[in-house]
């Protein structure tokens, strides 16, 4: 028999409801074929779906303040929740569009994470940071990980340090020391590939990205949102309505 596979999340806080967690599962259930235990390390484990396999939140390794998005360094610790194995990690704001086999076939034993998106001008002139989106990465939970967690622990003040790493996933980036980018198509963002550029996102439905298998939403709209169409700040990041979305993002 195969040994399953491990998919990861985080909740805390109140920004995202247990429902996000339940659709979240619900998704990889339906796009998974090999076998595999969902776990969600959490503050709050109410409502969340009984196939879950909850994971406490740990205690704060002596971070400025608590909790810390910083947490998701903390996944990596050899014994973190008992994972032990190819481990998917997926912020709760994402969409899974199609099959996730592939996310474990791929480059197996590395670090996998897609390239962030940056504008147009830096891609065409080769300036593309060396940064992961940390919405969505593989790695090989025990003791093959734990050098992420110790660079973390040992170079934490770093970590918090904006002006050296803006994002928890330039760190990460960072620690992980050697990664496998996943291929462009494979993970897609909401802001960056389906809306339309100013003034044609206030008329035109965000488009449904073409191969992807996961969407991610960044910042904002939140999938919920998204399905409704969001009022920006401004118009330039006003959104239209995407009711395509209800196919992948449900219960």
């Amino acid at each position: 028999m195969t040994e399953p596979v491990n998919v990861l999340c985080l909740k805390w806080g109140k920004r995202y409801p247990a429902d996000y967690v339940n659709i979240l599962h619900r998704s990889v259930r339906r796009h998974l074929k090999r076998p595999f235990r969902f776990h969600c390390c959490t503050d709050d484990a109410s409502g969340l779906d009984p196939e879950i396999e909850v994971i406490n939140f740990p205690e704060n390794p002596g971070l400025g303040y608590w909790p810390h998005i910083l947490v998701k360094l903390m996944v990596t610790k050899n014994g973190f929740g008992g994972l032990v194995g190819p481990t998917l990690f997926l912020d709760l704001d994402v969409a899974i569009m199609c099959d996730l086999d592939p996310f474990f076939d791929f480059e197996p034993g590395k670090n996998c994470i897609i390239h962030n998106w940056v504008n147009w001008r830096k891609s065409l002139l080769g300036t593309r940071p060396h940064v992961g989106n940390s919405s969505a990465f593989r790695f090989e939970a025990g003791p093959q990980s734990d050098y992420i967690y110790q660079t973390f622990i040992r170079e934490m003040s770093r970590a918090e340090d904006t002006s050296i790493f803006n994002t928890e996933q330039a760190f990460l980036t960072y620690a992980m020391k050697e990664v496998a980018w996943w291929p462009d198509a494979w993970v897609r963002s909401y802001k960056w590939h389906c809306r339309s550029i100013f003034p044609l996102n206030l008329i035109i439905t965000p488009k449904e990205p073409q191969n992807c298998k996961i969407l991610i939403f960044h910042g904002r709209p939140d999938p919920d949102e998204a399905l409704q169409g969001y009022k920006g700040k401004t118009p330039r990041h006003t959104m239209r309505a995407a009711p395509w979305l209800a196919t992948h993002w449900k219960l």
